[in-house]
């Protein structure tokens, strides 16, 4: 594959792609929303900043079979290897320690710092989820009104 700018790979890819889901809005003033589902984008919006096409750094936060987590980071070779131009760090610590994992991968290395808070918001969400999944934490009941 040729290398190409990130800009230019977004320009092509920004209006159609397998990736791209598309919902009407309720109102004609809402408009129609873009959503995304590529690897690597972290809040599944179709824009430039969370793209895993276009950027050739991207930073994701998935849930294994095993009700755990991974942080995937994109390598330098990427661009020519496909899915094997990832590289993932199991987050299998508690809480503050895979936050400070999270936070140095993103920041102190400067490798994406604007994307440091999508993938704590993204990680909080799975954590919960592999929480109720797990059995520790227990689904919230549905209120019903009065009785």
């Amino acid at each position: 594959m040729v290398a190409a700018p990130d800009s230019l790979v977004w320009e092509l890819v920004k209006n159609n792609n397998s990736f791209m889901r598309k919902k009407n809005g309720r109102s004609s003033r809402s408009g129609s929303i873009r959503f995304s589902v590529e690897r690597g984008n972290l809040t599944s919006r179709s824009t430039y900043k969370y793209s895993g096409l276009a950027n050739s750094k991207t930073i994701d936060v998935t849930a294994t079979d095993d009700n755990r987590a991974t942080l995937t980071l994109k390598t330098k070779k990427a661009g020519t290897s496909g899915k094997k131009g990832m590289t993932g760090i199991a987050l299998n610590k508690d809480f503050r320690r895979t936050e400070k994992t999270i936070k140095s991968q993103a920041t102190d290395n400067y490798y994406r710092p604007d994307l440091k808070n999508a993938a704590l918001a993204k990680y909080t969400a799975v954590y919960k989820s592999n929480r109720v999944a797990k059995g520790v934490k227990k689904v919230a009941p549905v209120k019903k009104g009065r009785n």
